[in-house]
C-alpha cells in the first residue's frame, strides 16, 4: 500500500511540474533559513556550556546607585580571593584577572597583543584543554606564559613549543623573556578567555603584575575594575553568599563604596545571553520568530496551491471512494505527496545551507557549523523539521478533500473548498501581512543604523586613524612620546595629532567624583575622566564652547587644569558654561584642586544607546598615562597618508608594530549588534518576498489555467486586455490592503518598543510604511500583470477551445 502511495504521488508531482517546483523551492528556502538560524541560535545557547562544573560557576558583578561610579561587569579586586580564604565551606574555587595590552616579540617579529594576567586556578577551574603542558602547574611559576594554539602557530609555526621563550614589554618599556609552559587546545567562545567579546590569546600568572607595576591594584578594595569569578560548593546557592559578601564589603571598602555598591552573582551558563541588557536573548528571539514566519509563509504557499489545484483531483477522489478506498487511505495518499515534496525540499535545503553558510556567517559575524561536522544530530534535526513541515503543509488539503462525499467528488463539486474560500484568502492575507511587517521592520532598522553613522556625534570622525603606542608611564616616557608626536606632525599628510589614554569608543580609564571646591565630596557628580594632551580637541575637532582646551596654541600647559563638557558644567550648577571658566573643582582621590580651563560642547563619547553624560578631561601629565596616538590625516589619499605614517612610525618606534584603526571602523564595532541585525533583516525581507512571489506565481498560474475559457468569453463580449488583467489584480490588491491594515499597528508597536533601547533614535512614520506597501504592491502588480497579460492577448477562439 505504501509503495502505491509513493508511486501515485510521484506520478502526480511529475504531471504538475511547475507547481511541484514552486512548492519545493518555497519550502527549501524556508527550511534553509530556519536551519541557518537554528545553527546560530544553538551555538549561542552553547556559549560557556563546555566549562567545567558550569552549574556552579558565577561571575561577580556590580550594580551602582550613582551613575559612572563603576561598571557592571567587574567588581572589587580582592573580593573573590577573600571569599575563598574566609568562607572555604561556600567557595570551591575562584579566578580573577587584569587585562593589559603590550608588545610581544619573537626575534624580529613584533605584535601588539591583549594579555590576561590572572590567578593560577584558571586552567583547572574551567577545564580548558591543553595541547601541551600541565594545567595544574602551567601558571604557577613566575615569568611563565600560556599561549593559545593560534598564537603558538603565529610565533613559531608549530604548537609544540614548551620551554621556548617570547619577549614581553612592560609599561616602562623594559623587556623580559617569558617561558611557555602550556599551549591551549582550540576552545569555543566563552566568557573568560573571550572576555567582553575579545579573544585573549596570551595568559600570564598573577605574579606578572609586578612586571607591569600593577600588583598593588589587586589588593585595593576600592578598585572596582577587576573581573571576579567564583565556583560555589555543590548545594550552595547564590543567596547563601549575600551575608558573607555584605560583611566583607562593610569591613574593607570605603564608605562611598558601601553606600553605592550592590553585588550580584550572575551564572556563567546564561551570562553571554543576558549581557548588555539581554541583547543576545532579544536577538535570538527576533531571529527565531523571523525564521518561524518564513517557514509559515512557505507552508501557506503549499496549502494555497494545494487548495487551488484541488478541483482537478475531485473525480480521482470520487473514483477512489467508489472503488472502496477509505477516508484514511485518501488522507495517506495526500500526506505521502506532501512528504515527498518535503523530502526533496529538505535535501535541497541541506545543499543550500552548506552553500550559503559562509555568506550567512559574514552577516552574523559568527562561524556556523558545517553539516558534515555536525552529523548526525544536525542531519536528524533537519529531516525531522522537513517531515514536520511537510505534514503540517499537507494536513489541511488531505483532511478536507478526503472528507468530500463521493457523489460530489464524482460530479466535480467543491462546496467546502471553493476557489475564493475564506481560509485560502485568510492565509494569503497573513502571508502578505508578515512580508510587509518584515519589510517594514528592515526599513526601520536600516534607518536607525544609518542614523548612528550619519548623525553629528559632536566631533569629527572623518579621516581619523589611531594606533596603540608602547607605554613608558614616567615623566621621561611622556616627554619622549610628545617628541614623537611632534615628529609625526611634520608629515605633510598629518593635519593634527594627539597623545591620549582614551579614544572616543566609550571606554574610559576610570570614573570618579567631581565636585566644586569648598563643597563636601558627598555632593560629587561621578564622571568618566579622559586623560589627553592639549591637541585632543583639535585632532577630533571637538568644539570648545568657552575657555581653552588646556592652553592656547604654542603656550605651555599650566599644571592642574581640567576641561569639562557642557553637561558636567551644568550638573555642577554653574549658571552658564562661561561661568565655569577659572573656577576651582576637585576630583575624589586626587589631593590637588583643579582649575576649569575650558568647557566643550557635549559629544557622543559612548554609543547612542545612552544619553550624553557629564565628562571631564585632565591633562595626561597629571598621571603620565597614555595609550594611543590619534592622527587627523588628509582625506584625498588615505592609503598614501597611512603608508607615510607607517614609514615614519617604524623609524621613530622600532620594534613597536603600527596596528592602526580608522575611527569609522571602530564605530562599526560599537554598533556591531545593530549592523548584524540590519543585515539579517534585509536577508529575511528578501527571502519573504521571494516566497510570496513564488506563491503568487503558483496561485495566478492555477487561476489562469482554470479560467481560460471564462477569459475567452469575456473577451468575446468586449472586455479589454487591461480589464482582464485588473480582474485578477483586484483580488491581490484587496489582500494587500487588508494585510497593510493588520501589519501597520503591529509594526508600529514592535519598532517603537525596539527603539526604546536607544536614547537617540528616529521616528517611525506612516510615510515610511506607505512607501513599503507601495513598493510591495508594485512588485505584486508587475508579477500578476506579466502572467495574465499574455492570456489576455490570446485569441478568444483558442481560449474557448482550451477545455
Amino acid at each position: 500500500m505504501l509503495q502505491n502511495y509513493f508511486k501515485i504521488g510521484w506520478r502526480h508531482l511529475r504531471k504538475n511540474k511547475i507547481y511541484t517546483l514552486i512548492n519545493i523551492l518555497g519550502l527549501s528556502v524556508g527550511l534553509t533559513f530556519t536551519l541557518l538560524i537554528g545553527s546560530y541560535v544553538w551555538d549561542e545557547w552553547q556559549v560557556n556550556a563546555d566549562l567545567r562544573n558550569i552549574d556552579n560557576q558565577y561571575i561577580i558583578q556590580s550594580k551602582w546607585k550613582q551613575p559612572n561610579m563603576g561598571i557592571e561587569i567587574t567588581s572589587l579586586a580582592p573580593l573573590a580571593k577573600t571569599l575563598k580564604e574566609q568562607y572555604p565551606n561556600l567557595i570551591e574555587n575562584y579566578y580573577r584577572f587584569d587585562g593589559v595590552s603590550t608588545t610581544i616579540s619573537k626575534g624580529d617579529k613584533h605584535f601588539r597583543e591583549d594579555i590576561q594576567i590572572g590567578d593560577s586556578t584558571l586552567l583547572t577551574m574551567y577545564g580548558f584543554p591543553l595541547l601541551h603542558g600541565d594545567a595544574r602547574t602551567a601558571l604557577n611559576q613566575p615569568n611563565s606564559v600560556v599561549l593559545s594554539d593560534k598564537m603558538a602557530l603565529k610565533y613559531f609555526g608549530k604548537t609544540d613549543v614548551i620551554g621556548q621563550t617570547i619577549q614581553i614589554e612592560s609599561f616602562t618599556r623594559e623587556r623580559k623573556d617569558f617561558m611557555i609552559t602550556a599551549v591551549l587546545a582550540p576552545i569555543s567562545f566563552n566568557s573568560i578567555t573571550h572576555y567582553v567579546s575579545t579573544d585573549i590569546p596570551v595568559l600570564l600568572p598573577m605574579s606578572s603584575l609586578a612586571f607591569f607595576g600593577r600588583d598593588a591594584a589587586m589588593t585595593v578594595w576600592d578598585n572596582a575594575y577587576v573581573a571576579n569569578y567564583i565556583e560555589l560548593k555543590k548545594g550552595i546557592r547564590p543567596i547563601d553568599l549575600q551575608k558573607p559578601i555584605a560583611q566583607l564589603i562593610s569591613t574593607h571598602a570605603s564608605a562611598q563604596v558601601k553606600e553605592n555598591l550592590e553585588v550580584m552573582l550572575k551564572p556563567l551558563s546564561s551570562l553571554h545571553r543576558e549581557s548588555n541588557n539581554g541583547l543576545v536573548n532579544k536577538t535570538l528571539l527576533t531571529l527565531g520568530l523571523v525564521a518561524l514566519f518564513i517557514v509559515f509563509m512557505a507552508v501557506v504557499n503549499f496549502v494555497n496551491i494545494s487548495i487551488g489545484s484541488s478541483s482537478s483531483r475531485l473525480k480521482e477522489i470520487g473514483i477512489r471512494k467508489v472503488l472502496g478506498s477509505k477516508k484514511g487511505q485518501v488522507i495517506g495518499q495526500f500526506l505521502t505527496e506532501s512528504i515527498l515534496i518535503a523530502s526533496f525540499s529538505t535535501l535541497l535545503s541541506l545543499v543550500l545551507y552548506e552553500g550559503t553558510r559562509s555568506f550567512f556567517a559574514e552577516i552574523l559575524e559568527k562561524e556556523l557549523r558545517s553539516i558534515f561536522s555536525a552529523l548526525p544530530t544536525f542531519l536528524g534535526s533537519a529531516i525531522l523539521l522537513g517531515l514536520f513541515v511537510g505534514l503540517i503543509a499537507g494536513a489541511y488539503p488531505a483532511f478536507v478533500l478526503s472528507a468530500l462525499p463521493s457523489i460530489d467528488s464524482m460530479k466535480g463539486k467543491l462546496k467546502t473548498v471553493k476557489e475564493k474560500s475564506l481560509l485560502r484568502y485568510s492565509l494569503m492575507t497573513g502571508q502578505f501581512a508578515i512580508a510587509l511587517f518584515v519589510f517594514g521592520a528592515a526599513v526601520v532598522i536600516a534607518r536607525q543604523v544609518n542614523y548612528f553613522f550619519e548623525k553629528d556625534l559632536g566631533y569629527s570622525k572623518e579621516s581619523i586613524v589611531w594606533a596603540p603606542v608602547p607605554r613608558d608611564w614616567s615623566v621621561k616616557g611622556v616627554e619622549k612620546m610628545e617628541t614623537i608626536r611632534k615628529e609625526m606632525m611634520r608629515l605633510p599628510d598629518v593635519r593634527e595629532a594627539s597623545l591620549s589614554f582614551e579614544i572616543p569608543n566609550g571606554k574610559t580609564g576610570f570614573q570618579t567624583g567631581l565636585f566644586r571646591a569648598g563643597q563636601d565630596s558627598t555632593q560629587a557628580v561621578f564622571v568618566p575622566v579622559l586623560q589627553t594632551d592639549e591637541h585632543y580637541a583639535r585632532t577630533y575637532q571637538i568644539p570648545v564652547r568657552n575657555g581653552v582646551f588646556f592652553q592656547e596654541s604654542q603656550q605651555a600647559v599650566a599644571p592642574n587644569l581640567i576641561v569639562l563638557n557642557a553637561k558636567a558644567a551644568k550638573m555642577l550648577n554653574f549658571a552658564t558654561s562661561a561661568a565655569a571658566i577659572g573656577q576651582q573643582v576637585r576630583l575624589q582621590s586626587f589631593p590637588q584642586t583643579f582649575t576649569v580651563a575650558g568647557v566643550t560642547d557635549d559629544f557622543h563619547f559612548e554609543s547612542m544607546r545612552q544619553n550624553i553624560g557629564p565628562l571631564a578631561f585632565i591633562h595626561l601629565n597629571t598621571l603620565n598615562n597614555y595609550r594611543y596616538l590619534s592622527f587627523k590625516i588628509q582625506s584625498s589619499s588615505l592609503n598614501k597618508s597611512v603608508a607615510a605614517l607607517e614609514k615614519k612610525w617604524n623609524k621613530l618606534l622600532p620594534g613597536a608594530p603600527f596596528e592602526f584603526t580608522f575611527l569609522d571602523e571602530m564605530l562599526q564595532n560599537l554598533y556591531q549588534s545593530e549592523v548584524r541585525l540590519k543585515k539579517a533583516a534585509q536577508l529575511a525581507t528578501a527571502l519573504a518576498i521571494i516566497i510570496v512571489l513564488l506563491g503568487v506565481i503558483g496561485m495566478v498560474s492555477l487561476s489562469v489555467a482554470r479560467r481560460t475559457k471564462e477569459l475567452g468569453i469575456r473577451k468575446v463580449l468586449g472586455a479589454s486586455g487591461v480589464g482582464l488583467v485588473l480582474l485578477f489584480l483586484k483580488e491581490f490588491l484587496i489582500v494587500i490592503g487588508i494585510a497593510a491594515f493588520i501589519s501597520f499597528p503591529l509594526l508600529l508597536m514592535a519598532m517603537n518598543q525596539w527603539l526604546q533601547n536607544y536614547a537617540y533614535r528616529i521616528e517611525v512614520s506612516g510615510l515610511s510604511f506607505a512607501a513599503v506597501v507601495l513598493s510591495f504592491g508594485i512588485i505584486i502588480v508587475f508579477l500578476v500583470g506579466f502572467q495574465t497579460f499574455k492570456v489576455a492577448l490570446m485569441n478568444p477562439t483558442q481560449s474557448l477551445r482550451s477545455e
